[in-house]
């Protein structure tokens, strides 16, 4: 086999993470303006993928000013005796949550990449899909836009507060008015598939 058969086999055995992206405000704001939207591009296994607003610093960058300089970043790794190419992520943001399937990971946290994992983060929503291959030394990286939330999609919602069973009982009184108002709330989160 020569060189160039090896390469070839490699480029069709690449892991490839599929990036599923919304934005509620994603029709009216060119937030996807730097992405390579619908084409696969190759990323150095040895090197984190990251992504936030700073296109020096990053691999892939949001056009949004309410975005980090660094989001987040991708870390790829082998296990002693396997052929898979693994993913941990890790928030890189000081001032905002990153959820990763309704995790919170704080500043500098990370965590392994399931193979589907819902991302959250301000009002972004991703659903990274990782297709595994063989090859060593890279992976291949396609991103996409959703027109509806992958949590709505896959009924993934995650409701705001905790819901509280409603009891009925009604013992707390309004300093200024003196009405009875219940303790407790019952709010039920619906998802629509």
């Amino acid at each position: 086999m020569n060189v160039s058969q090896t390469i070839e086999t490699e480029e069709d055995l690449l892991t490839c993470l599929h990036f599923h992206l919304y934005h509620p405000q994603q029709s009216c704001k060119g937030l996807y303006g730097l992405l390579p939207l619908g084409v696969r591009s190759r990323h150095s296994a040895d090197d984190p993928l990251r992504l936030g607003r700073d296109a020096q610093a990053c691999s892939y960058a949001l056009v949004d000013p309410r975005v980090s300089r660094k989001q987040l970043a991708l870390h790829a790794y082998y296990l002693p005796n396997s052929p898979m190419m693994l993913f941990t992520i890790q928030n890189l943001s000081q001032r905002g949550r990153l959820s990763v399937n309704s995790t919170a990971l704080g500043y500098l946290e990370r965590i392994d990449l399931p193979d589907k994992a819902l991302i959250r983060f301000g009002e972004y929503e991703m659903l990274i899909i990782c297709d595994s291959g063989e090859a060593k030394t890279s992976f291949e990286v396609e991103f996409e836009v959703l027109a509806v939330p992958p949590s709505r999609e896959r009924c993934t919602c995650e409701p705001m507060v905790t819901p509280i069973m409603d009891t009925g009982l009604m013992t707390n009184f309004t300093a200024d008015i003196g009405e009875l108002v219940p303790q407790e709330t019952d709010e039920t989160l619906v998802c629509y598939s």
